[in-house]
Formats: C-alpha cells, structure tokens, sequence
C-alpha cells in the first residue's frame, strides 16, 4: 500500500499531520457522546468503554491498553509508518478521551442523538484516519490487514466485530434500550466505512 510509505514531502506530512489531528478529534467527539449516554459501540473503542464502565478506570487509560497487544501486528503486517501514525492517533484519542469529560459538562444527552452523531464522528473520524495511512488501533488494524490479504469490505467485516462486541455490551448492562441505541451506533459508523472505504478510493 502506497499509502502506509513515510512521507518525504513537507507538505505530504502537513496533510497526515492534519489528518490525523482531525479524524481523532472527530472521533473523540463521538466516544464522548456514546460515552455519556452509556452506549457500546464495537471495536476497541467499545472494549475499552466495557473495561471503563466496569471497573470504574478512565478511560483514556483503557483505550490506550486495550490497544497495546495490536501494535506487534502493524508493525509486523502493515509497516512502520502505519504503525507509528496508528500509535499517534490512539494516544490522541487517550487524551482527548480523558480531557473532553473535564472540559465540557454535559447534564444530559438524549440516546438516539448520541448513537447518530458519535457513529457518524467516528466513521467519519476513522475514514480521515484510513485515507492518511492510519487507524484507531486494535480492530482497525486487523479488519486493514484482512481488506489487503482478502478484499473484503472494512465496513462489512468491522460490523461483524462489532456486532460480538455489542451483544457483550448487551449482557453486562442488561438494559435492552442502551443495546438497541449501541447497535444504532454501530450501524451509523459501518455505513461511513461501507459507503465511502474502498480499496479504489
């Protein structure tokens, strides 16, 4: 993939730099909104808020370890520089997830709001991340490597991830709306990668 290549160019690594910044910000945006409804969306993200939710770690510090074991494999399938851009936009996403509940209080966010648009800032957050050589760590970069060696749909493939990841969700909180809010979530941000992640765009 030409894509995963360091740039050379100075206005080439200002355009990754962008990038990167902007699709994590998004993304942050939308972990915050799930997160202060109480929803699971799929891929590390919903790990990490399983983990948060559960033991009461913040969770900047769980998107950040969840994402550890992933690492070895996109270094060792999907190169240098992906994985160090990918290493870059998870510690982002750790921060802003840390520093967005200290900075804006929120009294109250009505659910279907939450799984529309934090789907949406996600999926739009991780297609900016893809097209600039990068992802969210964990899941992202295994559904990268199975599009590379299979061709199969990011989109199609995550959902299924994500699907085992919800129904987790599910069972832990018990609460039959949160889950059909969670799957909203997960549908919004697969459509994004579905519609608009291709291995020719």
């Amino acid at each position: 993939m030409a894509a995963l290549s360091l740039p050379h160019h100075p206005q080439r690594l200002a355009d990754d730099a962008q990038g990167l910044a902007t699709g994590t910000l998004l993304a942050a945006f939308g972990v915050f909104l799930m997160q202060q409804a109480g929803l699971v969306p799929g891929g590390t993200v919903g790990i990490a808020l399983l983990l948060h939710y559960a033991s009461g770690v913040d969770l900047g510090a769980t998107l950040f370890l969840v994402n550890l074991p992933f690492y070895a494999l996109a270094w060792l399938r999907l190169g240098k520089a992906f994985t160090v851009r990918t290493l870059l936009a998870v510690s982002l996403l750790a921060a802003l997830s840390w520093w967005l509940p200290r900075a804006i209080a929120v009294q109250q966010v009505d659910g279907v709001l939450a799984a529309v648009l934090g789907g949406l800032l996600c999926g739009v957050g991780m297609l900016i991340l893809f097209r600039h050589g990068a992802s969210l760590g964990g899941l992202n970069v295994l559904v990268l490597r199975l599009q590379d060696r299979f061709g199969w749909s990011t989109g199609k493939v995550q959902l299924a991830f994500d699907a085992m990841i919800v129904l987790a969700g599910a069972w832990f909180a018990g609460d039959l709306r949160r889950f059909a809010l969670s799957v909203l979530a997960v549908g919004m941000l697969n459509l994004v990668l579905v519609w608009n992640h291709r291995r020719t765009r």
